[in-house]
């Protein structure tokens, strides 16, 4: 009996063993391969850790060492490198490097397609390794260029590039030493914030006062019968020399004339404070023994004064009182008729006309400004806007020609301002003032805008000749004048087509009248080339950003340019540009035109300048250029 109890232990024994024995020495093998593999892993992680650091060193020595391939780390003299292909390490790891190109789409999102990152790399690292299992670590990561450096161009120094028909002058008002701007002008010539009565005066033929001036190119028509019906008006004829020589051409008589005249190359109008010829129509294409005829005149309803004209085409305006007439001027002789009248809402002080719309400065009213659309062919006057600028009475109005601006002086005010700039963009209802400025103690005269963002204000007492800085409209200031003691009865200025550009004064020297004061020349058009930039080595130009005013009709546009060294200089590099972009932007890699390229080592970039309004001007203030070395 024991002995069969025995075997029967015996057998039990053996099949516990053989159940349980295999579950035993798995579980031994299987913690003997986890403490392997758990080894390996970390193994794996050193070297993928090692690799990300020496990624982290490679970049930092240089954006192009990232192009795009498969690589592994290798030490090179004191620092990390790369080089093609995967590693074997240690007989069973094996390491490698993958850089992808980027590519982001419209929304500037990362993407499968769309416009090449230049300044962004995939990056992936692997570790793989086979024994006692296969198995792997591995990170994705993106690289951007972090070590970006910058270059600005500000001062009159950095702008040192090659202009045609565009200038680099010193900014005004500017608190950085030398700090410069591109704008346009053909270089040379005067500058209006720094004005001198160098050019030789003329002393006018009169009778009374001289007090009214209106210029084209050649030719300046001058009122000098103000309190005096003897000589009215005098023709004076400007040479296109350098400087300009003034002569007298002829003179007309017998008229008290006003503050208003107009010149045209032939005729001469003239506001008089005759009763049945309030506008007087003078024919200066010949004299008789030095003296004008008259061709024609305006006679005004009633008994009024001619307070000032303007022409615009076959219709002539002027103001008489509060009211404001359009005359027929399709012929100029003999007397012309009445087109059409509209009742002001005060004295109309003078009349300038843009398109179909005339601007009255108004004295002795609640506004200071009017807006008159005309219509019919001059028949048809309707009030549509006006302006109350918080000014003294107004005395004079100038409109740029694209009807966007007016310019309006108003008289001397211990309280108020006398120089507004106002918004008339849209024509009607209450326009708004843009911006204002002081003319500390001067009874204001007469206003004229000159190419470079300059007004000129004129009057009698304090400085007499302002020259105010408009680049910025919401701000005004005054950048250079004249003290006249004699005073400024009127202004006039003239853009030669050569781009000379001068301003015609009518001042109280009994000895010299009409004097004449040269600005800055201009021109319509122009391009600044800027000197070529030399990184130093290969770099990805990321961007450009510029600080710039572009008025309403004028237009600004740039071109960037990234060239390869040649012979280890950029002087003889060979460039070809991107744009042109309309301000600030990102530059690309690559463009349409195959000769772009991006990275390089030299880059150029140019400005295109252009204005339809010489009143208004576009101005390049500063330029950074952003690059990763």
């Amino acid at each position: 009996m024991q002995k069969g109890q025995s075997l029967i232990e015996l057998l039990l024994t053996i099949a516990l063993v053989s159940i349980f024995f295999p579950a035993l020495l798995t579980g031994f093998v299987s913690t003997r391969n986890n403490r392997t593999v758990r080894d390996q892993r970390q193994q794996a992680s050193a070297y993928l850790n090692e690799a990300q650091e020496a990624i982290r060193v490679i970049r930092a020595n240089g954006w192009s060492n990232l192009s795009a391939g498969t690589y592994h780390p290798i030490v090179s003299g004191s620092t990390w490198i790369l080089t093609s292909a995967p590693e074997l390490i240690d007989g069973n790891f094996t390491r490698s490097i993958i850089i992808e190109d980027v590519k982001r789409d419209s929304n500037g999102d990362i993407a499968q397609s769309g416009t090449l990152d230049p300044s962004t790399k995939l990056l992936t690292i692997s570790v793989l390794w086979n024994s006692p299992f296969p198995n792997s670590v591995s990170a994705k990561s993106y690289l951007t260029r972090h070590n970006n450096a910058v270059r600005t161009d500000t001062t009159i120094a950095d702008f040192s590039g090659t202009v045609q028909g565009a200038t680099v002058s010193a900014t005004t008002g500017s608190s950085v030493p030398n700090d410069g701007q591109v704008q346009l002008g053909a270089g040379g010539g005067g500058d209006w914030c720094l004005p001198n009565l160098s050019i030789a005066s003329l002393d006018l033929p009169k009778n009374g006062v001289s007090n009214a001036i209106f210029a084209i190119e050649g030719k300046a028509f001058a009122g000098t019968g103000d309190n005096s019906s003897g000589i009215s008006y005098a023709s004076v004829t400007i040479s296109n020399t350098h400087p300009p020589v003034a002569i007298i051409s002829g003179t007309f008589d017998g008229f008290k004339t006003n503050d208003g005249i107009f010149g045209e190359a032939d005729y001469a109008y003239l506001a008089t404070d005759n009763n049945s010829k309030e506008i007087e129509i003078v024919d200066i294409t010949h004299t008789t023994n030095g003296k004008y005829s008259e061709a024609g005149y305006f006679n005004a309803p009633g008994n009024g004064t001619g307070n000032s004209v303007f022409v615009l085409g076959d219709i002539g305006y002027m103001t008489d009182g509060n009211q404001l007439y359009t005359f027929d001027l399709s012929s100029k002789f003999g007397s012309r008729p009445q087109l059409g009248s509209v009742t002001l809402a005060g004295t109309g002080k003078k009349v300038y006309v843009v398109g179909s719309y005339a601007y009255v400065a108004i004295s002795e009213g609640t506004l200071e400004l009017q807006v008159i659309q005309v219509g019919s062919g001059g028949r048809a006057l309707t009030i549509v806007g006006q302006a109350d600028v918080n000014g003294h009475e107004a005395s004079d109005v100038f409109v740029n020609s694209t009807g966007t601006r007016v310019y309006l002086a108003t008289e001397s005010s211990s309280s108020q301002k006398e120089f507004f700039i106002i918004d008339v963009s849209t024509k009607t209802g209450n326009r708004p003032t843009v911006g204002s400025y002081e003319a500390n103690g001067m009874n204001p005269k007469g206003v004229t805008v000159v190419p470079g963002n300059k007004a000129l204000l004129v009057g009698i007492g304090g400085e007499e000749y302002q020259v105010i800085n408009i680049s910025n409209e919401t701000s005004p200031t005054r950048c250079g004048g004249l003290n006249i003691e004699s005073g400024v009865n009127g202004i006039s200025s003239v853009l030669e087509q050569d781009g000379d550009t001068y301003s015609y004064i009518i001042t109280g020297d009994a000895q010299a009248e009409l004097k004449i004061i040269e600005g800055a020349q201009f021109a319509t058009s122009g391009t600044y080339t800027s000197p070529i930039f030399d990184a130093g080595s290969d770099a990805y130009f990321n961007s450009f950003t510029v600080n710039h005013i572009i008025p309403p009709p004028t237009s600004m546009q740039y071109e960037v340019a990234v060239a390869a060294a040649v012979n280890n200089s950029c002087s003889d590099a060979i460039f070809s540009y991107a744009g042109p972009f309309a301000t600030s932007s990102a530059l690309p890699s690559t463009t349409v035109n195959p000769s772009y390229q991006n990275p390089g080592r030299c880059l150029r970039y140019k400005v295109t300048l252009s204005t339809s309004d010489i009143t208004q001007m576009p101005i390049l203030s500063d330029i950074t250029i952003n690059y990763s070395p």
